[in-house]
């Protein structure tokens, strides 16, 4: 195994790429973390609370399916730099503004906007790394950026918690949720000053100098039966990570009723133990993907995993709440196959498109979490919290399965190449 080596450039590359997916996460994840105490700072309660809890949720899923086909063609029309910059603008203001909103309405646009400005933050930095580190190195990048990342979840659940205390050590008069979203938009803006160091990719570079190729086109993804067989399947292959997070973790309260666990479930804990697990994963499926110069055996082996612990969370009863808390961090870490998703996306696609394709892969999974947890929410009226997971969950695994199959082995692939 080739062990990683960095130049000054691409080390700079890295820190920006990964302290950006950690600010990311961190507002991406936020909602759950403080959902219940800023909605019943809105004053709702009971079954109003909990439709919301779900509809905000959506809305920035959607947002960022919006997001993510924005900043793509952006990022393949006018270069990945400029999206780092751009999303991060305009997710850190949304933040900002959230702290401060007094209805739903508002709390559902804020949710929106924050979730198009997320949406750009880890494509355009998978797609640097990818264009500008050596085809044997490139794993190592993209394998720090998402495991520094995912611990962006970590903090934000604690920041959630200590809210409110920081606001009254600084005299802010403002509550634990409303700080937690001002920190995370602080974090965003402080983050442009060090982008802007930041370089373009030499590829792109490149392509721009190419008059006889077309850029950030979403229609070439469309055009050739193969190519759109190639990108659904690398779509699918991220299914069971947003199945986890939006179903196991982000309902972890319900589930938990419906097993029996002795103690009280917050989901805010949830998020914390599952993106620990997360950052875990992420490292250790990077460590394999490099030792078996091979992405596609290492998902297909963390798919496998994934289905055991899915299988034993939802058939447990009368269980610990640590035992529960330690299913969750398991169920983080066979989901830590992310980093790899996005690189396999990444990598099957010309500089003329990776952009787009690296930027709408990861959040139409995202935003698939819509009609997965609607489907787990329609479902869990017949079946239970326990079954509905199971069908769900056991779905999302399935098309997993046939997405690696649909996708090639880019491990040693070189990126010096254009779609036409």
């Amino acid at each position: 195994m080739p062990s990683p080596s960095f130049d000054r450039r691409t080390l700079l590359l890295i820190t920006v790429a990964a302290l950006g997916y950690f600010v990311d996460i961190y507002d991406l994840v936020l909602f759950n973390v403080v959902k219940r105490e800023s909605l019943e700072a809105l004053g709702l309660s009971g079954d109003a609370l909990k439709r919301y809890d779900v509809s905000l949720f959506n809305w920035q899923m959607g947002g960022m399916l919006i997001g993510g086909l924005l900043w793509g063609v952006l990022g393949d029309k006018r270069g990945r730099v400029q999206v780092l910059f751009g999303s991060i603008v305009v997710y850190s203001l949304a933040n900002i503004a959230n702290a401060f909103v007094t209805d739903t309405s508002t709390y559902a646009l804020c949710r929106i906007i924050a979730g198009i400005g997320l949406a750009g933050e880890l494509g355009a930095g998978i797609t640097l790394v990818v264009e500008s580190m050596e085809r044997t190195q490139r794993g190592w990048g993209t394998m720090i950026i998402v495991t520094f990342g995912a611990l962006g979840g970590v903090v934000a659940r604690l920041v959630g918690g200590e809210g409110a205390a920081w606001s009254d050590a600084l005299g802010l008069g403002l509550q634990g949720w409303q700080m937690a979203y001002i920190v995370g938009g602080a974090l965003g803006l402080l983050l442009l000053v060090l982008r802007a160091g930041a370089l373009e990719s030499g590829l792109f570079k490149g392509a721009l100098e190419r008059t006889d190729i077309v850029r950030g086109d979403i229609r070439l993804l469309f055009s050739n039966a193969k190519r759109l067989r190639r990108y659904a399947s690398a779509v699918i292959i991220g299914l069971p990570v947003w199945f986890v997070v939006g179903v196991l973790i982000n309902q972890s309260d319900t589930i938990a009723a419906a097993i029996g666990v002795q103690g009280t479930v917050h989901v805010g804990d949830s998020v914390m133990w599952g993106y620990v697990g997360l950052s875990i994963g992420d490292l250790l499926s990077g460590l394999a993907s490099q030792v078996w110069r091979s992405r596609r055996k290492v998902v297909l082996l963390y798919l496998l995993v994934l289905a055991a612990c899915t299988v034993a969370f939802t058939l447990s009863r009368d269980v610990s709440l640590a035992w529960f808390h330690a299913m969750c961090c398991l169920l983080g870490i066979s989901t830590g196959f992310w980093a790899l998703f996005v690189t396999i996306a990444s990598e099957q696609f010309g500089t003329n498109l990776r952009s787009t394709v690296t930027n709408t892969v990861p959040n139409l999974v995202r935003g698939a979490t819509i009609p997965i947890t609607l489907s787990f929410t329609a479902l869990t009226g017949q079946l239970g919290a326990p079954g509905a997971a199971l069908i769900v969950g056991g779905v999302c695994v399935g098309l997993s399965f046939l997405g690696v199959l649909g996708v090639k082995e880019t491990f040693h692939e070189d990126m010096d190449f254009m779609e036409c």
